[in-house]
C-alpha cells in the first residue's frame, strides 16, 4: 500500500473517531490492527512508527505510596517524518487526564483511547499539527498497572519500609508510561522523580548512590534504548562499589551479603569487553530487589534488576549476573525488532554468558552450565507444541511472553555453539565482534540476521550450513553439538547408585557443601522417577535439600517430591512458594501440583496461591492463575 494512501486512510480513521468522541468501532480496530501490521512488523504495537516517533522522552513522576500510584508527565520529542496529523502511542490500565503540544508553552489537543485489547491494550490517538515537535501526556498508573509491584514493609528484607520497582518486557511498560512500545524503536529518555525523603530512586539510567533530604532525583539515559527497557526501582537502598564502573544497591540489611556474592563483577566486565568489545553504557550496576521479583534478572542498562534467590553464599548462581552483563551487548546494544525475533535477544545472551563463565572460571564449569540447560531445554521440549521449537515464532493474536521460552535461551545458545564449532572459535569470536559493532544501538529482525550471517560469515568461509532448519523448522536439528561433563556424569552414576541401594556407606560421606549447585541439579534429576519415598527421606534427612536455602537446589528436589508423594516436603515448599516470586521456580511447582496423581496436591496449590498471591508481581500472579485453571 501507497505510503502516502495508508497516511490518509489512517488520519480519517482518527477524524471520525474525534467527532463521534468515543472508541473506534471494531472494524476501525481491525483497521488500526492492519496498519500496525503494516509499519515495521510488530504486530505487538499499535505506534505508526513508519511516520512519526519518538525521539526523547523525558519524564515527570511523583512516586506516591499513599495510594500505591504513579502521577505523571510523558513529554515526547518526536520526528514527524511524513508531517502526518495524528500519533499514535500504545496504553493500557493507565489515566490519560490531558494531552499537550509545544514546549514551555502548551497548548491542550484532541485525543482519542481506542478500544483495549486484553494482551496489548489500547491505541492512544493523539491529534497534531504537522509541524508540532512536543506531545505532553499527563496520566496516572492505576491498580491494573501490571509493570509495577507495590511492596508493603513485610515482603522487604528490613520489614520497615514499603517499596515498589517496575518491569517492562514485553509490553508492559505501557502500563505505566504512555509510549510508542515497540522494541523496533530506540530512544534516548531523562525523568526527574519524586519520592518521600526515607527512599533512595534508582532507574535505567545515570543514579545516585545515597539518599539526598529532597527525594527529588534526576536521571539521564543517553543512549538511544527500546521502551521495554526504561525501569525504576524505589525503596531503602543502600549502594556499595564493586570497581571502577560497578557497584550493587540492596537493602542495608543485604549490603554485604550482596557485596560478597558479587564480588567478581569487575572480573565479569573485562572478560566481556576482552571477548566482544568496549562495554558502551559507562556504568554497569546490579540492584537485588525483594523475593516478589518474577525473574532471576532483568537487563535493565546500566542497572541490572536482581533476584534475591542468586544469593547462595558460594557465588553458585552468578552466571546469572554473568547472562544480564552479556545483554548489554546482545539485547540492549543489539536489539530483536519485534517479539518474534526475541531469539536473538536471549539465544546470544546465553551464548556470551557460557562464554564469560569459560574466561573466569574455566571450560569445566562453563561445560556444566552448558549440560544443565540443555537438560532444561529437552524438559521444554516435551512439554510445549511444536510450532514453538522453531527460532523465529508466529505470535499473531498471543501474548510475547508466550515466546518467552527455553527454545529463545537455549536452542538459541546452541545454534550458536554448533556455528561456533563449524567455522571455528577465533573466526566465530571476530565475526560476532564485528555484528555487535556494526549494529550497536539498533535493532535487527531475524530475516536481517540471516542475511548478514551468510554475507560476513558463512560464503567468506565457504562454510555449508543449513541456518533455515535452525530457525525456521521445530525441534533440535541433527547437527547440533553435543557438550559432555564428566563431573556430571559422576554425580549422575552416583544418584544410579544410591536408587538401586548400591554404595550407601560411600554416599553417607557426602555433605551438600561437597558438590556445586549443579551438580546437585543432576543428582536430583537423575533419580528414577520410581524412587521409593524411604530412599528420599534418607536423602534429606543427611543433606537437607527441603530446606537448604539454594531455590535451584530446593526447586528440583519439591519436583521429584510431588511425583513420588514425598509429603514430609510439604511445609518447607509452601514456605518457599510464600516468599518468592519467581517464576522459574512457582511455574513448574505449581503445575505438578496442578497435574499431580494426588488431588490433595491439587488443593494444596489452591490453598497456597490464596496465600501467595499477594506477595507475587502481577506478571507471575497470571501466570499461576492461569496454571491452574487448567
Amino acid at each position: 500500500m501507497d505510503t502516502s494512501v495508508k497516511s490518509t486512510l489512517f488520519t480519517l480513521l482518527c477524524f471520525i473517531a474525534f467527532l463521534t468522541s468515543c472508541s473506534p468501532s471494531e472494524k476501525q480496530e481491525q483497521n488500526i490492527a492492519e496498519k500496525r501490521r503494516l509499519n515495521d512488523g510488530d504486530i505487538h504495537s499499535y505506534a505508526n512508527l513508519d511516520e512519526i516517533h519518538t525521539k526523547h522522552l523525558h519524564l515527570e513522576l511523583d512516586v506516591n505510596f499513599d495510594n500505591n500510584t504513579i502521577y505523571g508527565v510523558a513529554r515526547h520529542q518526536m520526528v514527524n517524518e511524513k508531517g502526518v496529523d495524528t500519533a499514535v502511542f500504545d496504553v493500557k490500565n493507565i489515566v490519560i487526564q490531558k494531552v499537550t503540544t509545544g514546549q514551555g508553552k502548551e497548548k491542550e489537543t484532541d485525543y482519542v483511547i481506542g478500544q483495549d485489547d486484553p494482551i496489548i491494550g489500547a491505541p492512544l490517538m493523539v491529534a497534531i499539527d504537522s509541524t508540532v515537535e512536543f506531545i505532553n501526556i499527563y496520566y496516572s498508573t492505576t491498580d491494573k498497572t501490571e509493570a509495577l509491584d507495590w511492596l508493603t514493609p513485610e515482603l522487604t528484607e528490613g520489614k520497615k519500609y514499603p517499596f515498589m520497582y517496575s518491569q517492562g518486557q514485553t509490553v508492559l511498560t505501557r502500563t505505566w508510561i504512555p509510549i510508542q512500545d515497540s522494541p523496533s524503536n530506540r530512544i534516548t529518555y531523562s525523568a526527574d522523580v519524586k519520592v518521600p525523603k526515607e527512599f533512595l530512586a534508582v532507574m535505567s539510567a545515570t543514579n545516585p548512590t545515597s539518599k539526598n533530604e529532597t527525594g527529588e532525583y534526576h536521571f539521564e539515559m543517553k543512549q538511544p534504548i527500546p521502551a521495554y527497557l526504561i525501569a525504576i526501582a524505589v525503596g531503602n537502598l543502600e549502594y556499595r562499589s564493586l570497581g571502577k564502573n560497578c557497584g550493587v544497591y540492596s537493602e542495608p540489611e543485604l549490603i554485604d551479603t550482596c557485596a560478597y556474592e558479587f564480588a567478581d563483577l569487575q572480573k565479569m566486565i573485562n572478560a566481556a569487553e576482552k571477548l566482544y568489545g568496549d562495554y558502551r553504557w559507562e556504568q554497569y550496576d546490579v540492584v537485588v530487589l525483594p523475593y516478589s521479583f518474577p525473574f532471576g534478572g532483568m537487563e535493565n542498562p546500566r542497572l541490572t534488576f536482581a533476584n534475591p534467590t542468586l544469593i547462595t553464599g558460594d557465588r553458585s548462581l552468578v552466571s546469572v549476573i554473568a547472562h544480564e552483563l552479556a545483554h548489554s551487548w546482545s539485547g540492549n546494544l543489539v536489539t530483536n525488532a519485534s517479539w518474534e525475533d526475541f531469539w536473538l535477544n536471549e539465544g546470544f545472551t546465553v551464548y556470551f554468558e557460557n562464554r564469560i563463565m569459560e574466561e573466569l572460571y574455566g571450560k569445566e564449569v562453563a561445560d556444566i552450565l552448558a549440560v544443565i540447560e540443555f537438560q532444561e531445554l529437552e524438559r521444554t521440549l516435551k512439554k510445549i507444541d511444536q510450532q514453538d521449537t522453531k527460532l523465529k515464532l508466529n505470535l499473531t493474536d498471543r501474548s510475547p511472553d508466550e515466546g518467552m521460552t527455553d527454545i529463545a535461551y537455549i536452542k538459541g545458545a546452541y545454534f550458536l555453539r554448533t556455528l561456533e564449532q563449524v567455522a571455528g572459535r577465533k573466526k566465530f569470536d571476530k565475526f560476532l565482534k564485528k555484528y555487535f559493532s556494526d549494529h550497536a544501538f539498533k535493532t535487527l529482525s531475524t530475516e536481517e540476521f540471516v542475511t548478514y550471517l551468510d554475507h560476513h560469515l558463512l560464503q567468506p568461509n565457504k562454510i555449508d550450513f543449513n541456518t533455515d532448519e535452525w530457525i525456521y523448522e521445530p525441534g533440535i536439528p541433527e547437527n547440533c553439538i553435543h557438550i559432555t561433563s564428566g563431573r556430571l556424569e559422576k554425580v549422575e552414576k552416583l544418584a544410579e547408585d544410591v536408587a538401586n541401594g548400591k554404595n550407601s556407606s560411600k554416599f553417607k560421606k557426602y555433605k551438600r557443601d561437597d558438590l556445586t549447585t549443579q551438580e546437585w541439579m543432576a543428582f536430583i534429576r537423575k533419580l528414577p522417577a520410581d524412587i521409593d519415598v524411604k530412599t528420599l527421606k534418607m536423602i534429606d534427612d543427611q543433606l537437607g535439600f527441603k530446606n537448604c536455602g539454594n531455590s535451584e537446589i530446593m526447586c528440583e528436589w519439591y519436583l521429584l517430591a510431588i511425583e513420588r508423594g514425598y509429603t514430609l516436603v510439604r511445609p518447607n515448599m509452601e514456605k518457599f512458594l510464600l516468599k518468592t516470586g519467581r517464576l522459574k521456580y512457582l511455574e513448574p511447582i505449581y503445575e505438578e501440583l496442578n497435574n499431580s496423581r494426588y488431588q490433595s496436591d491439587k488443593e494444596l496449590a489452591k490453598k497456597i496461591i490464596e496465600k501467595a498471591k499477594g506477595n507475587y508481581h502481577p506478571i507471575a500472579r497470571i501466570s499461576i492463575e492461569e496454571i491452574l485453571k487448567s
